[in-house]
């Protein structure tokens, strides 16, 4: 993995961990784009619900056509295109065109992704009660992803479930098992939302009910050489203080999953704080800049919305970028090194 400029013949690997969000992940999708043009390819990438997707695209194509890939998994339908650059919306406030976005994801969701089921009305079958059907999810993925290199390619990917019945975390690595379409549509299925999907006899749900942003395949398996850990966390945990029952709905969200990540790091943090064995340097990026976001965010599939949070990635990642030219990220020293952007 070599590659231009100052990160040359980089002498540590680097771990991409990518966490749930739905359509927020459109920025994680920025801040891979930025890495990739720096020639910082990930060695390894663990991936829960949105993020399990967006690692499953990168991991599972071939280098070149990483970012083509991922642009055509973001490309909005003609609708969500349609409505974020009608003329009839320019003189209504941003956040009206976002939830009237997010309103049109609810009643016909997004093609390519998920779709109306409304099985939540009946009683449960196989394929269990929900709002939204994902089959059509599985039938992307294989039009996208190339599960032969997923499997067996140069980036190690891993991706993270809950066992409905037990509560039981469920880890799929390529390094242990294959990993095709059910498993990474199993990584993103939200109850309720989403039906549930059955992986050898057990029935899975969303890895982010149990940590939205997956560190622990990391340090339960720490890697043995000098490793750069990128944390790309969708939801943050300090905004400003709500002013409305819509923003008050969307802080909620933040907060339910961002407390996850904040007990996760300081817990890793603890029992890392006296192990000379390790040297890892973890950096969280949170996308933050979510002051145009409205209640119904993770739902909000339109254009210009999907192109606000890839730049926001993208100007996100070249901050880390920098600072691992500028030797600001401990990377090599002993430990657990933590740096929250």
């Amino acid at each position: 993995m070599t590659g231009a400029n100052d990160v040359l013949n980089r002498d540590f690997d680097l771990v991409l961990v990518l966490s749930g969000g739905n359509a927020l992940g459109a920025f994680q999708a920025g801040v891979y784009q930025a890495l990739h043009e720096n020639s910082l390819r990930p060695d390894w990438i663990v991936g829960a619900s949105i993020g399990a997707i967006n690692g499953a695209i990168i991991a599972g194509t071939a280098v070149d056509c990483r970012l083509q890939a991922l642009s055509r998994f973001w490309e909005p339908d003609t609708y969500a295109a349609d409505l974020g650059r009608s003329p009839w919306y320019t003189s209504i406030l941003e956040a009206g065109r976002r939830t009237a976005a997010a309103t049109w994801t609810l009643g016909v969701g997004r093609p390519g992704i998920f779709g109306p089921l409304l099985s939540s009305l009946s009683p449960w079958t196989d394929n269990r009660s929900s709002i939204f059907e994902t089959n059509q999810l599985e039938a992307t993925l294989e039009r996208i992803v190339d599960f032969e290199e997923l499997n067996k390619g140069e980036c190690r990917f891993t991706a993270t479930a809950v066992d409905l019945a037990t509560g039981d975390d469920v880890i799929f690595d390529g390094n242990d098992s294959r990993i095709g379409s059910r498993q990474i549509r199993a990584s993103a299925a939200l109850p309720v939302v989403f039906p549930p999907v059955e992986v050898d006899g057990r029935w899975l749900v969303d890895g982010g009910l149990s940590a939205n942003l997956p560190l622990d395949p990391v340090f339960l398996d720490p890697p043995s050489r000098p490793t750069l850990c990128v944390a790309v966390d969708l939801l943050p945990l300090g905004q400003r203080l709500p002013t409305t029952i819509g923003e008050t709905a969307s802080r909620m969200q933040d907060l339910i999953f961002a407390a996850q990540s904040r007990r996760s790091i300081a817990r890793w943090r603890s029992a890392y704080a006296d192990r000379k064995d390790v040297r890892i340097s973890l950096v969280r990026i949170a996308y933050t800049e979510q002051e145009a976001e409205v209640a119904g965010k993770a739902l909000d599939f339109s254009g210009p919305t999907i192109e606000q949070r890839w730049l926001a990635g993208y100007e996100s990642a070249l901050g880390i970028i920098q600072r691992i030219r500028m030797g600001a990220l401990g990377i090599g020293r002993r430990g657990l090194n933590v740096v929250d952007l």
